[in-house]
């Protein structure tokens, strides 16, 4: 919960107007955003905040693109995905359909990681993937697939040290300084936007997955969402979290049995 009065208020009234509940985000986090936001855009006070934001949308959009965080890239961890490839691929290749929730994808880059994952391992075809995020400007890069060029140095390595089976560049198309993602890797992704503080269940999955999104939660939302993903996943269903986020305060911590303990990906057990 965030003591700061001043700051506890202004989140009360972003959730009254908008729906979006911030007040159980970890303080010193989201405080330290507000303020940046506040900075950048030479906003004097809280209480001119309030006036900018609750009362103009696109205003409020702005906000909410500043203050969410985006940072990610492709095949973040590449050990987390060499992981899924040992111990959570042959389980779901029983299942004759399949069906993915990556929570908080940002601009999509872990979708297109787990989509090209899945694309090697035969499992793309008979498999959706949810892909949900708060922030809808983050949503929208992540649906365009397009991203720098740049950046592909780093993904190769990453792609490689994920045990990657193919060449990187046969995923994506080069043009100036972007690069396109290849269409067959986005024809089985739905993306929408999901509020994981305020918003329930929407479907059953094999495999869940939300990296380090956790971290910028206080216990009692990191609880609240752990037991969102028990009653989103079958019996037996996979959670993947970020490396540096446990299911040690959840209540449901003992329905979950570990599965690579470093890399933190969990099973369903009861």
């Amino acid at each position: 919960m965030i003591v700061n009065e001043e700051f506890r208020q202004f989140l009360e009234s972003v959730r009254f107007v908008y729906g979006y509940d911030f007040t159980e985000y970890a303080e010193a986090s989201v405080v330290r955003r507000i303020r940046a936001f506040m900075e950048s855009n030479k906003v004097g006070s809280l209480k001119d905040l309030g006036i900018m934001v609750l009362k103009d949308e696109t205003a409020f959009e702005h906000f909410i693109q500043e203050i969410t965080v985006n940072v990610t890239e492709m095949f973040r961890d590449p050990l987390f995905y060499k992981s899924l490839r040992k111990n959570v691929v042959n389980r779901l290749a029983t299942y004759p359909f399949i069906k993915v929730w990556i929570a908080g994808c940002s601009t999509g880059e872990e979708v297109y990681s787990l989509a090209i994952l899945f694309r090697e391992e035969g499992l793309l075809d008979r498999t959706v993937i949810y892909a949900t995020d708060i922030n809808q400007d983050a949503l929208q890069k992540a649906k365009e697939g397009i991203c720098s060029i740049q950046s592909m140095k780093n993904y190769t390595e990453n792609y490689l040290k994920a045990g990657g089976k193919n060449s990187f560049s046969d995923y994506y198309k080069a043009k100036y300084n972007s690069v396109l993602w290849d269409k067959s890797l986005r024809q089985n992704i739905v993306f929408s936007v999901h509020n994981l503080a305020m918003d329930k269940s929407f479907n059953e999955f094999q495999l869940i997955l939300c990296r380090n999104v956790l971290i910028y939660f206080n216990q009692s939302l990191q609880s609240k969402v752990i037991t969102l993903f028990y009653e989103s996943l079958c019996p037996f269903g996979f959670l993947g979290l970020g490396n540096k986020e446990s299911l040690l305060f959840a209540e449901k911590q003992r329905s979950f049995e570990e599965i690579d303990k470093k890399e933190k990906i969990f099973m369903k057990v009861k």
